[in-house]
């Protein structure tokens, strides 16, 4: 079926080139196209490591939690070995689910048919199956899924020859350890959703560049220093330097939400390909999760997580960064809604790259293209 999806694409009406200066922008048919989201879900998001949950969710022998991505059904459990697991939520026999929401058992069950398996994923009991030929209970089990746990959260890949998760996240993990910070000793303490009417490359174009910020995000604007924001690129990752507007001596600061501090300047802004947005602190970092809902659909999740998170002055401390960020994530939103509607205008099909602020957008639209080309 993916070879054929594959086969029925003319994807030839995009090459990207390396140099930004010479380049040009995604085909706006790249947007809209249905056929290219399907696509895109078997060639990207089942072949790169997905965030689906949290690993407090899974702390004990016996926890486990069902998850989604893009629309295969996955559960993933702590087994009585304290080992963590991920399977796809599809009983072998007629594909009923064998786990619904969240909780802590000793085995799985499918609501269907009261099939029974463990959480190392065999077959435990088939009920009223006597007599059924050629068929061996010890040969059927769940399909497993690659699963890791990593700072706070718990990432799985559908692909079992995918590189494994330190391919991709070792770097930054190292980066993020040199710098003091400890993403393991953060909890979640808000979680907010949006569904956002645009096509999810649509929102990560807007995240990853500044270009936008002096008309888009005047607020934003007032506190970072505009002439020394930059991405840099790597292989699946890039990151941001947008450092805090340093305040001229003797000027007043209570018109600035934010005022340099040494942990302010130290901060690390990553976004890891396809659709992962992390923003690490000393004392707090929020990952922002994008996700395709449908070709002009995307529910983008935001969650802060805080290191002793406490009340008095350290909640309100929370809140403020909490309520700036849904400012600045309203103001995208009117935005990118807009450009979906441009992308489906007779009078666009692409565009060109600003050489100064758009090598962000560059990289990621031609992974995007690297994704979907390669012969499976």
């Amino acid at each position: 079926m993916t070879l054929d999806l594959y086969n029925a694409i003319d994807l030839s009406d995009y090459t990207p080139v390396s140099d930004l200066a010479e380049a040009s922008t995604m085909p706006a048919r790249w947007y809209t196209d249905p056929r290219i989201l399907e696509l895109e879900k078997t060639r990207i998001f089942h072949k790169t490591w997905q965030p689906v949950g949290r690993a407090d969710q899974v702390r004990r022998p016996g926890d486990f939690f069902t998850c989604d991505v893009v629309g295969q059904p996955l559960v993933v459990t702590r087994g009585l070995d304290n080992q963590l697991r991920a399977f796809y939520n599809v009983c072998p026999h007629r594909a009923g689910n064998v786990a619904v929401g969240q909780g802590n058992r000793k085995s799985l069950q499918c609501r269907y048919h009261g099939w029974t398996y463990d959480l190392h994923g065999k077959l435990l009991n088939a009920p009223e199956f006597e007599g059924v030929k050629n068929w061996n209970k010890a040969d059927v089990c769940l399909h497993p899924v690659r699963a890791e746990e990593w700072g706070p959260w718990i990432f799985v890949n559908l692909d079992p020859a995918a590189e494994p998760m330190e391919a991709i996240y070792g770097t930054i993990n190292r980066e993020i350890l040199s710098k003091g910070f400890d993403l393991g000793k953060m909890s979640l303490v808000e979680r907010r959703d949006y569904v956002i009417d645009c096509n999810w490359k649509v929102y990560v174009d807007n995240y990853l560049e500044g270009y936008h910020l002096p008309m888009a995000h005047p607020g934003l604007f007032k506190e970072l220093d505009y002439d020394q924001y930059r991405v840099d690129t790597f292989r699946y990752y890039s990151s941001q330097y947008a450092p805090i507007r340093p305040v001229a001596p003797g000027a007043e600061v209570r018109d600035r939400r934010y005022v340099r501090t040494e942990a302010e300047a130290e901060a690390l802004y990553y976004w890891i390909f396809p659709n992962v947005m992390l923003n690490v602190y000393l004392d707090n970092t929020s990952i922002n999760i994008i996700i395709p809902l449908g070709t002009d659909k995307t529910l983008t999740i935001f969650e802060w997580y805080f290191q002793q998170p406490g009340t008095g002055e350290g909640w309100d401390s929370m809140q403020t960064i909490i309520q700036f960020s849904d400012q600045i994530q309203q103001e995208d939103i009117e935005i990118v809604e807009n450009v979906q509607k441009g992308l489906q205008s007779n009078a666009y099909d692409r565009g060109r790259f600003s050489a100064l602020r758009e090598n962000g957008v560059h990289h990621f639209q031609s992974l995007v293209h690297e994704f979907l080309t390669q012969q499976p």
